[in-house]
């Protein structure tokens, strides 16, 4: 029962995160300087008749109030209204561009926890030694290169140069290889040092101590014992990444010419269309939200002394 008062109240917590962040963005758009219509319009002609077929869809004479009302209503119920720009649904244009995205954020998070989970632990298994010390300052070199900066530098060696991969646009592993790889160094160098730090945190532990005193071998003792309790801090980083590679990795997409959500969201505000972006920037809440609920629930399942901790008076 304790669990499930616990998670309730993480779920009410999103719930509520979320209705500020579209009263927030709604408003912040609503109150956006020009004719609500024109940009609505953006550059196509318009006459007196059109204007107001615009005002009138959108309840531009309504108050403020009114018309988020109305929005999120039909928002709750998947209808996010129609794109200024394409007059196509917000939802099929979003359907259209999500999977690319997706795959990119599932690629590089996986890229992230192999390289990166592994290479913490052998660094804080061999603290001070020179393996641990090119760990680390490989770590650091990744963590101060900018993801759209090593993309270019990944596009002009190995695709342009080398001819190793497609130079731009979609269409399977190897059009998604380079771009996964851009996002995954700075936060795999995240990672390394968040394994590394909590490796190092458990060496001294008691437990560790009695296994080692049973005989058991080094590599047994960190993958079935340490392991699992240095894992949380890894969650927690993994989690957040795939939250940002889900929300639309801007810069990437933009470089390797992908068509995801986040050269979407640049494409929606160069042309004013605010259907799509409001609907993006609750995407991307949502997502976020979403994604730390999930990261509490794994706490719960993987480290006792949390569902202990929850559970207790």
């Amino acid at each position: 029962m304790a669990i499930l008062v616990f998670i309730g109240k993480r779920v009410a917590a999103a719930g509520l995160l979320l209705g500020v962040l579209s009263v927030l963005t709604f408003a912040l758009l609503a109150a956006a300087p020009g004719s609500p219509e024109q940009v609505l319009l953006g550059s196509r002609p318009s006459t007196p008749e059109i204007r107001a077929a615009v005002r009138a869809e959108y309840l531009l004479d309504e108050p403020v109030a009114v018309r988020y009302v109305h929005w999120l209503g039909k928002a709750l119920h998947g209808d996010f209204g129609t794109s200024s720009y394409s007059r196509e649904p917000v939802s099929s244009v979003i359907g259209q561009r999500l999977p690319v995205t997706a795959a990119l954020a599932v690629y590089g998070v996986a890229l992230t926890l192999i390289v990166a989970v592994p290479a913490g632990l052998i660094a804080g298994l061999r603290r001070g030694s020179a393996v641990d010390q090119g760990i680390s300052t490989a770590a650091l070199v990744a963590t101060s290169i900018p993801s759209f900066v090593l993309g270019l530098i990944l596009l002009y060696g190995f695709a342009v140069a080398l001819g190793w991969f497609p130079v731009y646009g979609s269409g399977g592993l190897a059009h998604l290889t380079l771009p996964a790889i851009a996002l995954a160094s700075g936060e795999a160098a995240i990672v390394i040092r968040q394994t590394r730090a909590a490796a190092l945190d458990l060496a001294g532990q008691d437990y560790l101590t009695f296994a080692r005193a049973r005989g058991l071998g080094r590599s047994r003792i960190w993958i079935s014992y340490a392991l699992r309790n240095a894992s949380l801090p890894v969650l927690t980083v993994g989690g957040l990444t795939l939250a940002a590679y889900l929300t639309g990795a801007v810069f990437v997409e933009r470089i390797f010419s992908l068509p995801g959500l986040g050269s979407l969201l640049i494409q929606a505000v160069g042309q004013k269309d605010i259907p799509l972006v409001q609907a993006l920037v609750l995407l991307g809440g949502s997502i976020v939200v979403a994604v730390n609920l999930l990261i509490d629930l794994a706490y719960l399942a993987v480290d006792a002394r949390v569902r202990h901790g929850v559970m207790a008076p």
